[in-house]
């Protein structure tokens, strides 16, 4: 999850998946990030080299914040969001790799704290409710699914008190991570893991 500065406004950086992929995710909006490596030593630095692999960025380790509650997206695979601050850019400055990418956008976060901008999705399978997921909106694109509750855990560590979800209880695998947004050790990165700057940064 890459926290950036914008002509000096505060703001998270998110991207949108290239067309041109397989599955079912292409053209959504995201952060950056993606499954570890073997060689990679743990899951902050899957994040970092997905976030320079996706983004041509390159972020110092030091810069990570630390992680934030791991989710679990509807194939079960484990997604580890990381926090890291990135300093000032202009997303229009970044090159990123047109095979994964097809657009880089920031929000503000007065812009996803501002209550108009927010909303919820209701997920329904063979006409029956199955869960709620929050929605940010009004932007270049939507905030919708896994990346928009990873949003929120993002809010609610970087304005504490200021960002109430407006969802209190959310049923699907991994929303008990709203109630705890922080995670402050690094786990063991695992081949079945995913994790960025999203899913990672």
């Amino acid at each position: 999850v890459p926290l950036c500065s914008v002509r000096g406004v505060p703001a998270l950086l998110y991207t949108l998946r290239s067309s041109r992929l397989t599955g079912r995710h292409k053209g959504d909006v995201s952060f950056p990030g993606g499954k570890c490596d073997p060689a990679d030593q743990d899951v902050v630095h899957t994040a970092l080299r997905e976030t320079q692999e996706e983004l041509g960025l390159a972020v110092p380790e030091e810069h990570v914040w630390g992680l934030l509650r791991p989710v679990y997206d509807p194939q079960k695979a484990t997604v580890v969001p990381v926090l890291a601050g990135v300093g000032p850019l202009d997303p229009q400055s970044l090159r990123p790799n047109s095979e994964e990418v097809d657009e880089v956008f920031a929000l503000p976060l007065a812009h996803l704290l501002q209550t108009q901008n927010q909303g919820y999705t209701h997920f329904c399978q063979r006409g029956h409710f199955r869960y709620t997921l929050p929605v940010f909106l009004h932007g270049p694109h939507r905030v919708w699914g896994l990346t928009a509750v990873i949003t929120e855990f993002a809010l609610q560590l970087l304005a504490p008190g200021t960002y109430q979800p407006r969802l209190a209880g959310l049923s699907w695998p991994g929303a008990e991570g709203l109630a705890h947004p922080q995670q402050p050790l690094v786990s063991p990165c695992q081949a079945s893991s995913t994790s960025g700057l999203n899913k990672g940064l």
